[in-house]
């Protein structure tokens, strides 16, 4: 009752006239009449001014107006979210990641989302930077993640979080008894580095020319993950971002000490996609799940 008559009296009220209701609900002017009548005498007041040929809406028949609307307001965007809820049960998403990014943090991450959406498969390509903005520019990837920013003007950066230098190492080690560590300190120990091509070596380059050293890696790879237990196993220290090491900190198999050097460049990790494609469904609610981890990682 109280439903239908708000209902017959906001059309009243936002058409002007009770005639031009009738028209739209289909219903006699006098059963919109009827309802609106008893609404006043529900609510004890009148609505209306009565009178007049249009209708205009008294003190109390705007504040019941604006309530219904924000009514319908709600109930719209409720059934938007509920119309979103079915329309991603199933999907595809394709990730394109650097190496850095794969451990068990990441590896939880992917796990809660398809466990909370079935449905929905997702694809994990691993692959170096440059290659990861060409899949994203050429739709091969919805989402990328790169240890690095990017000037390429087909790709936006959805987020963006810096992240610093750190010497790696066994708790062990006898890097990890020093607060922090100068680039000079770093070259004294066996480090296990990525080649020249990457932007961590890049950085230690530039700061071991500051520095007046010479930082002569006895071990260079190309994978992380190489890097990260060479480090672990005591024989060498390593120098990478905290996100790439996330898990081996938590568990204690790693430890971080700063790496001293005011010119230093540290490492933003970003992520990505293609500027001007439309993330909706699947993509856009994983875009979402992993901006919010990432930030938490930072």
């Amino acid at each position: 009752m109280w439903d239908g008559a708000l209902q017959y009296f906001y059309e009243a009220a936002n058409l002007g006239s009770m005639r031009l209701a009738s028209d739209k609900i289909g219903v006699a002017v006098s059963s919109i009449s009827r309802q609106i009548a008893q609404l006043e005498y529900e609510l004890g007041v009148p609505l209306i001014e009565r009178g007049r040929r249009s209708i205009r809406l008294t003190e109390a028949g705007q504040l019941a107006y604006e309530y219904h609307k924000n009514q319908l307001a709600g109930r719209e965007g409720l059934l938007n979210q509920i119309q979103e809820l079915r329309e991603v049960k199933t999907g595809r998403v394709d990730l394109a990641i650097g190496e850095g990014f794969f451990g068990p943090p990441f590896t939880a991450m992917i796990e809660a989302f398809q466990a909370k959406n079935p449905g929905i498969a997702v694809s994990v390509t691993s692959c170096p930077s440059a290659e990861i903005i060409r899949m994203v520019i050429e739709d091969e990837a919805h989402i990328g993640m790169i240890l690095s920013t990017t000037s390429e003007p087909k790709i936006r950066t959805r987020a963006a979080v810096a992240q610093p230098l750190l010497v790696l190492c066994a708790p062990d080690h006898p890097a990890a008894a020093m607060e922090a560590l100068t680039v000079a300190d770093l070259a004294t120990f066996e480090m296990c580095l990525p080649p020249g091509g990457f932007r961590i070596r890049a950085t230690l380059n530039d700061a071991q020319k500051r520095a007046q050293v010479c930082l002569e890696p006895r071990l260079v790879t190309t994978s992380i993950a190489m890097m990260r237990e060479i480090a672990k196993g005591g024989r060498a220290v390593t120098v990478l971002p905290r996100i790439s090491a996330i898990a081996e900190l938590e568990e204690g198999s790693l430890v971080a000490r700063p790496l001293i050097d005011d010119a230093i460049e540290h490492s933003t990790v970003s992520l990505i996609h293609r500027l001007g494609r439309q993330l909706d469904g699947a993509p856009a609610r994983l875009l979402a799940v992993i901006e919010a981890k990432l930030k938490s990682w930072s």
